[in-house]
């Protein structure tokens, strides 16, 4: 049996590397981690999850002073806002984790941390500048980055990303924003919270395609109202500098042609995994155009070789990482033959209101060929949400034939914050709908018996 200087080696310094790293290095594996940047901490640090979060808790206290009459206050004299200054704490917050995602910590665990391109020159073996490294297993964790659409003129026409829109000089008086997924979404309200007069252009006919079109058709209403201008059912047929101002011609729903122009373009229209470096041919691993093809073990066509986060093309969010992490340490370290189970996957918006999920929605049921019932519970009448001004919003429960619940959505204010709540935690049975009011469905929902604004999970 061929023995290698290193048990594990992880190539990608994300949420799923940093989680596979950190564990097997503690349960005593010989670690090597690879990150392909400068600084450890993937997109959800410095691109995606925490800045994010950060600009839009600032753009939705800039909202609340604007809208300070609304809860008998005087009218607030706000002054235009200064990105820099934005930019600027966004950065401290970023720094301030870096801490905890830095090389020296890691190697306080006990693991190697290497910096540089790494690619496969055998299915044990990887180069990394004039580096060789082999070792007993590999896990891909390099994530994902965004993708850009074949649009027409795009190639010489300025845009920005979410690698970009962090870190901007000043706040754009207008932006297109080409997708209508969580990204788009949550910048577009972000934006125009602050000030910037935004557009969403998207292909399909509602907005957060994977959502039940009642709740994404409510968010967008609400973004309507502050502002944002939507074109759904769209095509885009160009794109071209103009200079100071950047234009997209498009074919809306009705077939005609309009041009829109504004100062900056946001492209969100996707992501693509991280997987065109590693030479991958040297050593027939199978993916394809979402991500590794991998069994519900993780492991890619090579059983040593597995993947995690973004590059599976399945779920990616934050805590999907963290959790296929741990199936992929149990297997390869533990050596416990563990299988990953995403039935009761939870995943969040995070606009105003919030959007948060587990288990099927309405759309992933029908896919399914599930028979299901779908109750529903109205914020607008809730004591909490009246007094806080947050009427916007509901609590759907689905339910199988056996009443079994396999699905609650919530939109509302804090949907996403985390409670003791899981769909492990619903009774097996549940009442006869005529049997449920409102407060007892949500109690239900909620584990602490409190209101929505209280209710499930964040990533």
């Amino acid at each position: 049996m061929t023995r290698y200087d290193i048990d594990i080696g992880v190539l990608g310094g994300g949420s799923a590397g940093l989680t596979i790293a950190s564990g097997a290095a503690r349960f005593g594996a010989k670690t090597l981690l690879i990150e392909r940047e400068n600084a450890l901490g993937g997109d959800c640090l410095h691109f995606g999850c925490v800045p994010s979060k950060t600009l839009i808790r600032t753009a939705r206290v800039c909202h609340l002073v604007k809208n300070a009459v609304k809860y008998g206050l005087p009218q607030a004299d706000m002054k235009p806002v200064d990105f820099k200054q934005v930019a600027e704490r966004i950065q401290s917050v970023i720094q301030t984790i870096q801490e905890y995602d830095s090389k020296e910590r890691f190697c306080r665990l006990g693991a190697q941390v290497e910096f540089g391109h790494a690619h496969f020159i055998d299915e044990h073996t990887v180069r990394i500048d004039k580096k060789i490294y082999a070792a007993n297993s590999w896990v891909i964790a390099t994530g994902s980055s965004p993708a850009i659409p074949p649009i027409k003129g795009i190639d010489t026409t300025p845009f920005i990303t979410n690698k970009e829109i962090f870190s901007l000089d000043s706040l754009p008086q207008s932006m297109i924003a080409i997708g209508g997924g969580p990204i788009s979404i949550e910048m577009a309200q972000a934006f125009s919270r602050l000030g910037t007069k935004v557009t969403v252009i998207e292909m399909a006919d509602q907005i957060l395609g994977v959502e039940d079109k009642d709740l994404a058709d409510q968010i967008m209403n609400v973004l309507s109202s502050e502002g944002v201008t939507f074109y759904l059912g769209a095509s885009i047929l160009g794109v071209k500098d103009l200079g100071s101002e950047r234009e997209v011609v498009i074919k809306n729903s009705e077939g005609n042609t309009v041009s829109l122009k504004a100062g900056t373009i946001l492209v969100a229209a996707g992501r693509q995994a991280n997987l065109q470096d590693l030479r991958l041919e040297n050593i027939s691993v199978e993916y394809d155009k979402k991500g590794l093809k991998i069994d519900n073990r993780l492991r890619t066509s090579h059983k040593h070789i597995y993947a995690a986060g973004d590059t599976t093309g399945s779920y990616q969010f934050t805590h999907a990482s963290g959790y296929e992490g741990g199936i992929v340490l149990s297997n390869s370290v533990l050596h416990l033959p563990r299988k990953a189970d995403y039935t009761n996957m939870p995943w969040c918006t995070y606009t105003d209101p919030e959007l948060a999920s587990i288990g099927m929605n309405e759309k992933r049921a029908a896919a399914a060929g599930i028979n299901y019932t779908a109750w529903t519970e109205k914020f607008r009448s809730n004591d909490r949400s009246l007094a806080e001004g947050e009427e916007t919003g509901k609590i759907k429960l689905l339910l199988d034939e056996n009443e079994k619940p396999i699905g609650i959505q919530i939109l509302g204010p804090r949907a996403t914050t985390p409670s003791a709540c899981t769909l492990a935690d619903l009774p097996s049975t549940i009442l006869p709908t005529s049997a449920i009011s409102e407060r007892s469905l949500l109690s239900i929902s909620c584990a602490d018996g409190s209101a929505p604004a209280d209710s499930p999970w964040t990533t």
